[in-house]
């Protein structure tokens, strides 16, 4: 058993020599090139067990320890949706406001229950005897898009402004509300009984209480950067704001996430440049910016390790495998119904509904989710399709991002 500082400092070990090697000599994406790599890393641990040169459960017992369920949906997470909101411009969030509010609502729940109908169907020609509730939370748990990981691949992409705003902004939202409809589904699992007047108030409660609490703490911080000018003090009033108030939603049960993007967002556009000088500005800009690096950097390292205690078989690839097109197909009817029905109203570049399918990246979020769902004979399965989807999703849906903005809008 390692202890937990030891642990920390071995993922951050790792996740550093992997960056180095990737800024040496591959120049990928930061987060693209440290995943690949500790994917390579798993499978040489693979390997090294097989020959017999390391013990069988060594790897695999580091990972476990990891908890990667909690490390992100309980501690990173918080801080990577405040960054990655931090700078999004709202004024053009609002402007696209009902395609963002229209695709983060009716569209995760759209997703969900195609993907669940038609992986339950798809399975079942694999030979899995999956059941449809199962299917459904698979459903729920892949349809968000991970802000994460579409913000870290729309900043190489020089997208236009009006194509990245609505993809930053669905995914800022949805995974919210993505979280809401799991917790429905997973209630579900494991024999609860849901009306509808019980799923409104949980919708109201978690995701408008969400809402009303991020901008509760974002007007308090603001408030209080606005009586001091002390960069240091000011970067450690934004940290309480994301820990203390992450952890006092989920004690309210609120939507932590969705308080975490308004809170960002509120301080983004008014706390900064109402609330603090230009040199704090620069320097919590500065500050927050690594941490997002860092943070996402080790996520997606631990994303590549999860591999080492995922039980995968022939059959289960081939079905992860054969859900990957399930999953964009899906994603592309979902995306496209809405932005059909509001092309009647404004304009959109074209090609937008294939743009945004594709940028529709899938991350550490969905895999949380799936490590959430109760013990079963089925969550194994859930779980290696899910890691197997979201491989593709990072590493070829992300890598060839930028191609398909400049092809499509040549």
């Amino acid at each position: 058993m390692v202890s937990g500082f030891a642990l920390i400092g071995l993922v951050l070990g790792v996740t550093a020599v992997l960056a180095w090697i990737n800024e040496r000599w591959f120049k990928l994406p930061t987060a693209i090139g440290v995943m690949a790599g500790a994917l390579l890393l798993s499978l040489s641990l693979f390997g090294l067990e097989a020959v017999g040169l390391l013990g069988e459960v060594w790897a695999n017992s580091m990972v476990e320890q990891l908890d990667f369920g909690d490390v992100l949906m309980k501690g990173m997470l918080s801080f990577l949706l405040f960054a990655g909101a931090l700078h999004v411009d709202l004024g053009n969030l609002r402007e696209r406001k009902w395609s963002i509010g229209i695709l983060a609502t009716f569209g995760v729940v759209l997703s969900t229950f195609l993907v669940g109908t038609l992986f339950w169907l798809l399975a079942g020609a694999f030979g899995f005897e999956l059941p449809w509730i199962w299917a459904l939370a698979f459903g729920a748990l892949i349809s968000p898009t991970d802000p994460v990981a579409v913000l870290g691949v729309m900043k190489g992409a020089n997208a236009p402004q009006s194509l990245s705003s609505m993809v930053a902004g669905e995914s800022l939202f949805n995974d919210g509300v993505g979280v809401v409809v799991f917790t429905v589904i997973a209630g579900l699992l494991t024999g609860g009984h849901l009306d509808a007047a019980h799923v409104g108030e949980l919708f109201a409660v978690e995701a408008l209480g969400g809402v009303v609490f991020g901008l509760v703490l974002g007007w308090i911080a603001y408030r209080m950067l606005k009586t001091i000018d002390n960069h240091s003090v000011e970067i450690l009033i934004t940290l309480a704001l994301v820990g203390g108030g992450y952890a006092l939603a989920a004690k309210l049960h609120t939507s932590g996430p969705i308080a975490m993007v308004v809170a960002g967002l509120f301080m983004g556009n008014h706390g900064r440049f109402f609330g603090m000088s230009d040199d704090t500005r620069n320097a919590l800009d500065g500050f927050w910016e690594v941490v997002d690096e860092i943070l996402n950097a080790i996520l997606f390292v631990l994303i590549g390790l999860e591999l080492l205690v995922l039980a995968f078989s022939g059959q289960r690839v081939l079905l992860g495998v054969a859900t990957i097109p399930l999953v964009l197909v899906v994603r592309f009817v979902s995306v496209g119904i809405p932005i059909t029905a509001l092309r009647r109203v404004r304009e959109y570049l074209p090609h937008t509904v294939k743009l945004m399918t594709w940028c529709g990246v899938r991350g550490g979020i969905s895999i949380a989710l799936a490590l959430a769902l109760p013990a079963s004979p089925y969550r194994e399965l859930v779980l290696s399709v899910t890691y197997s989807v979201v491989v593709f999703s990072v590493l070829v849906q992300g890598l060839t991002v930028g191609t398909a903005v400049r092809s499509a809008l040549r």
